[in-house]
């Protein structure tokens, strides 16, 4: 199988468990952290800042790589400890566009390596959208849940986030930010229902108690930094626990490049990341994870044809908000780094087509980042915004994503690229959802607003900045189960009787709500389906 990302993890832990004495080997490029991960400190946040005199090296990165010029863009976020879920990507992966722009990874444990954890379970309605099975996903939901662990509450947000789940850990205390506007929401509720809007607790796939060799959340608010503990989940440690397996087999500085189907096997080509070598495998079925992105250029690169594919992808945006009732609020007490409040916008009370926000509180990010946003000179700025950081208030809204519009993605010959290609995307909104983006997001900026947090800055960070993509394989629930760069129910390509993809290229709708729970489920389906074949 190709990918150690969370599709990949939840694929291979399904197929190494699912008895029948199944083998699995995993290809990866494998990107590890070989710079930092030795130097940062156990402490907190607050404590480091005081006490560490050679913070600058993880804060800011010995070269200063975690100081961003230009244009908020995708991935703007990644410090120099996380740094490496992008090194190598674009040599290995080219990507050319003028209007999207996403984040891809190489990294053991994929975009998971640096994901916000934030857990969100489809509705039926939305599962049906998508092309997948509401029954078997509720199921596949909940063993992904038992395994990775995910605090919530059942609160007024409960329908889109934990829903059905059992088993769900208490969330995080919430700290003075996120408790103040909480605390807002619960006066203002029904003025805020009738507005179509709902707040809860962010569920996230994070343990507030210990289980097994995971610690509870220790609130360091070093999140962005390191994951000692281990109490936010990251899917390398499900292929740390299978690597002890013997009958799993991991290999990395890997990168997969094309497979060729024979009528009892698949041979799999890629590079050796680390010699620039040709290498090749042999396999009796193959289970692609690689991320929508790279299933689709080995899928292309596998036939003579080359098609233009579809692409999904959340359009996002975020507001930069104040709350003044904590304007000038001495920097006491504890701060989370990971979303704490979610606002949903589902005016017809039915769980579909519902626009998502995900609220943060600032802090361990650090101001170098954001002071450069304000429209004042540098010297000036920073005073001013160390006197509004304790209200900051970050509200990332997520909207539905269907098909419509102008978006493709095609593979294109590049003599320059270790591949030999590149991929050109393009991607745009028809204009009817351009108006509905931005009549939802006057809605979010309004029920803020009336519950004391005053949007002051929208940034738009471009196509692809959701980080959330999907469907450029999609699901083809015909008879014939022959229509090219499709797949079938189960996750079976289309034309093929070996090959898998485990990741998000099926889905036909991608709701609002955070991908990641959902990919994990689909690929657990798609690796009980191949069991089943075998």
């Amino acid at each position: 199988m190709v990918g150690s990302g969370c599709t990949g993890a939840m694929a291979a832990a399904t197929l190494i468990e699912g008895g029948g004495g199944a083998r699995v080997l995993m290809l990866d490029a494998g990107e590890r952290d070989d710079r930092y991960a030795g130097i940062l400190p156990s402490g907190d946040f607050v404590s480091v800042r005081t006490t560490d005199r050679e913070q600058y090296r993880y804060f800011l990165g010995e070269d200063f790589e975690g100081v961003p010029w230009g244009k908020v863009g995708t991935g703007a976020q990644l410090t120099p400890p996380r740094r490496h879920l992008v090194r190598k990507v674009p040599e290995l992966l080219p990507l050319e566009s003028d209007s999207f722009f996403p984040l891809e990874s190489l990294a053991y444990g994929g975009l998971g390596a640096g994901w916000g954890l934030g857990c969100c379970a489809y509705s039926d309605a939305e599962l049906r959208a998508a092309g997948l099975p509401p029954e078997a996903m509720r199921a596949a939901y909940q063993w992904v849940a038992d395994r990775i662990g995910i605090s919530g509450e059942r609160d007024d947000a409960a329908q889109y986030t934990i829903a059905h789940l059992e088993r769900v850990l208490p969330p995080i205390e919430m700290d003075a930010n996120a408790a103040h506007l909480h605390a807002s929401y619960l006066r203002r509720r029904r003025r805020v229902h009738a507005a179509g809007f709902r707040m809860g607790r962010t569920a996230l796939a994070l343990l507030t108690r210990a289980v097994g060799e995971r610690g509870a959340y220790a609130y360091r608010d070093m999140d962005f930094y390191d994951d000692r503990g281990q109490s936010a989940y990251r899917p390398w440690m499900t292929v740390d626990e299978l690597r002890k397996r013997e009958n799993f087999l991991y290999r990395n500085n890997v990168l997969v490049t094309r497979f060729e189907e024979m009528p009892d096997a698949v041979r799999v080509h890629g590079i050796d990341t680390a010699a620039g070598e040709a290498v090749s495998h042999v396999c009796r079925r193959l289970v692609l994870a690689p991320g929508v992105l790279g299933s689709a250029r080995i899928v292309v690169r596998s036939f003579d044809r080359k098609p233009e594919l579809p692409i999904l992808c959340n359009p996002y945006c975020y507001l930069a908000c104040i709350q003044p009732a904590l304007l000038g609020a001495p920097a006491r007490g504890r701060r989370v780094g990971f979303s704490q409040l979610s606002l949903f916008h589902d005016p017809t009370g039915s769980n579909f087509d519902v626009a998502m926000a995900s609220i943060y509180s600032y802090r361990s990010l650090m101001l170098f980042r954001i002071v450069r946003e304000a429209p004042i000179a540098l010297s000036d700025a920073y005073p001013i915004m160390r006197y509004l950081a304790p209200a900051l208030t970050l509200v990332g809204i997520h909207h539905p994503d269907a098909r419509g519009g102008r978006r493709s993605l095609r593979l294109e010959p590049c003599a320059a690229s270790p591949t030999a290609d590149v991929l050109r995307a393009d991607f745009s909104l028809s204009e009817d959802a351009e108006r509905k983006l931005r009549d939802r997001e006057r809605r979010f900026t309004r029920v803020m607003r009336s519950l004391g947090a005053y949007r002051i800055r929208r940034v738009d960070p471009g196509h692809g900045s959701s980080i959330h993509y999907a469907g450029t394989l999609p699901f083809d629930s015909g008879d014939s189960g022959d229509k090219p760069f499709t797949l079938r129910p189960g996750g079976r390509l289309s034309g093929s009787a070996r090959v898998y993809v485990a990741d998000g290229s099926g889905f036909r709708y991608l709701p609002a709500k955070g991908v990641t729970l959902s990919l994990m489920a689909n690929a657990r389906l798609t690796a009980l389906s191949a069991l089943r074949d075998a």
